[in-house]
């Protein structure tokens, strides 16, 4: 292999990692956005005890 083709290939190699990393960084954000949605609709429940316990009659 000729090292005009080995520094393409280590180029593209180094590209693709820093794209599958933008890709995850993308995802985590917006899974932290939904976690952080969630929380909020719970805070904001019309019932906030509503769920909390159980009462079980025997």
């Amino acid at each position: 292999m000729d090292i005009a083709a080995l520094s393409i290939a280590m180029s593209q190699a180094s590209l693709q990692q820093a794209v599958g990393l933008q890709v995850m960084s993308i995802a985590k954000n917006t899974a932290e956005l939904q976690g952080q949605n969630i929380a909020q609709m719970l805070q904001q429940s019309p019932h906030p005890n509503l769920g909390k316990t159980l009462d079980i009659q025997v």
